[in-house]
């Protein structure tokens, strides 16, 4: 990994695009752009009503750092809410992962590059050290390709390497187009309502064994199952 300095420029800055053809260079540039300032409109409109904030404050006042998690499909209200708190997230190293890491970028958030199926050790390492400086994490726990609402490993992973408290959390609204996407993503209609229901920080051992972590993984599904569910009720 490279020093500390080094690390945090570059998970703040923009990605070279030298591997992409002059055309997908200015898409890139464009949808990034574009979907920036569509959330940062979109987000102006809505109604917000939060439940569980003593969690995160609770994870705040810890010290030990925090992983975010929710499902994919909300990626786009969750951008808008914990936006210029310097989070770090992973974002692939594919075209669409390109465009998607310029416009978090803009709302004040570092990219770790990889994926589950590209680059994802190198990327995980990137957020140990990012967490090691002070800095919080977030996964999309059933991203980059689903399945759908299924909790992968990756924050179990890094909370048990760094430390840090896995805060769940999930967000719905009131009215929303859904995209015809894999994870079926919600794109909110303006001035709507959105709520956001933050669970409990999930501790794990630095020292737990492979069974351990997986009951920590599946603790955490059913925590953001039973949100999803709540959230979507409300």
């Amino acid at each position: 990994m490279p020093e500390s300095s080094s690390l945090l420029r570059r998970v703040y800055d923009f990605a070279p695009l030298n591997r992409f053809s002059l055309g997908k260079r200015f898409l890139i540039r464009a949808i990034g752009l574009a979907a920036f300032f569509f959330i940062h409109i979109l987000g102006q409109t809505l109604r917000w009503r939060i439940e569980g904030w003593e969690h995160f404050e609770l994870a705040r006042s810890s010290g030990r750092g925090i992983i975010f998690t929710f499902w994919h499909n909300r990626v786009l209200l969750a951008t808008w809410f914990w936006r210029r708190r310097g989070i770090v997230v992973m974002t692939s190293q594919s075209f669409d992962g390109e465009y998607i890491a310029r416009f978090i970028q803009r709302f004040g958030y570092g990219t770790a590059r990889g994926s589950s199926s590209r680059g994802a050790s190198r990327a995980l390492l990137v957020m140990v050290a990012c967490m090691r400086h002070g800095r919080d994490t977030a996964f999309t726990i059933d991203g980059p390709r689903g399945p759908r609402y299924v909790v992968k490993g990756g924050a179990t992973l890094l909370a048990k390497k760094t430390g840090g408290l896995i805060l769940p959390f999930h967000i719905s609204s009131g009215h929303y187009w859904e995209a015809g996407s894999w994870d079926r993503l919600q794109i909110p209609y303006p001035f709507t309502r959105a709520v956001i229901l933050i669970g409990e920080p999930i501790v794990v051992p630095s020292e737990a064994s492979d069974e351990e972590t997986e009951r920590v993984r599946s603790r955490l599904q059913r925590v953001l199952d039973e949100l999803r569910e709540r959230g979507d009720r409300l």
